[in-house]
């Protein structure tokens, strides 16, 4: 428990398990969020949640108490992060929550030493808001591809949606939203400054032995294929993420290592 209350900037999928992750441990939150229903349900599970269609600088300021730790999760648009990072008051702890997609369409093994390639105007932006964050002391998840209990390759199994790239050799990293929610706290407590690590879990697999195995598991038919290029961008890469870095920085052993796991748990909480 730390005697700082914890501020998520812009609470949605990892925000609220990072939220689920301090309440259970005795922390204060208190969280944004743009949408009223969303607001009301992170206040059923006992944050202090507030509805705001913006983030500002004045706004954050007035929330953020000296001695916060603050965690942001919301995606960059170009405008807020420049408004709201260099408002915070001196000494907060900063974690900011990015993506692997900041490496482009670089292959092969991702760890916290392989440059970025800020070549797509996606990337850009996000390295740009990374850039901002930084430069107010935070620490840098790089997240893979986020999955949970109501998100993820096992839902689009379920729903018929996911369409299998003919090439599905390609390996692909992900990371289970408990894991980086334990992270993000871990960075926090740790205090860590201006430093970014790739985040995955310990098995980076071809996409698809993780579908035969799911397509098994759920007793689904499995999915089409598509031609590699008409992929979406994230199941055309071919790389795996080196976490060994930052579970040595925070000290963290990942709840769900693998994908077996980690969708385990995904269908026990659904079921």
């Amino acid at each position: 428990m730390s005697s700082a209350p914890l501020m998520i900037l812009g609470c949605g999928f990892t925000g609220t398990a990072a939220a689920r992750l301090a309440l259970d441990r005795g922390d204060a939150v208190v969280a944004t969020t743009r949408d009223p229903a969303r607001a009301a349900s992170l206040r059923q599970m006992g944050v202090e949640a507030r509805a705001l269609p913006a983030l500002d600088g004045d706004a954050v300021r007035a929330m953020v108490a000296d001695g916060a730790r603050v965690l942001v999760t919301f995606p960059p648009d170009g405008r807020t992060d420049a408004l709201v990072a260099d408002r915070l008051p001196a000494g907060t702890r900063v974690a900011y929550v990015s993506t692997t997609g900041v490496y482009g369409a670089r292959r092969g093994v991702i760890d916290e030493t392989t440059p970025v390639d800020g070549d797509s105007p996606r990337a850009a932006l996000r390295l740009e808001a990374e850039g901002r964050w930084r430069a107010a002391g935070a620490v840098v998840l790089r997240a893979a591809g986020i999955y949970g209990p109501g998100r993820g390759l096992h839902r689009r199994l379920r729903e018929g949606t996911f369409r299998l790239p003919d090439d599905a050799t390609k390996v692909v990293s992900r990371v289970h939203v408990v894991d980086l929610a334990a992270l993000c706290l871990a960075a926090l407590d740790r205090g860590l400054r201006d430093v970014a690590f790739p985040v995955a879990d310990d098995a980076p697999v071809p996409q698809a032995e993780v579908v035969r195995w799911l397509v098994a598991r759920l007793g689904v038919a499995p999915p089409t294929t598509v031609a590699i290029g008409d992929a979406p961008e994230t199941l055309r890469h071919d790389r795996s993420v080196d976490n060994r870095a930052v579970k040595a920085a925070l000290g963290v052993a990942l709840r769900f290592p693998t994908y077996r796991e980690g969708f385990e748990d995904c269908l026990a909480h659904e079921a």
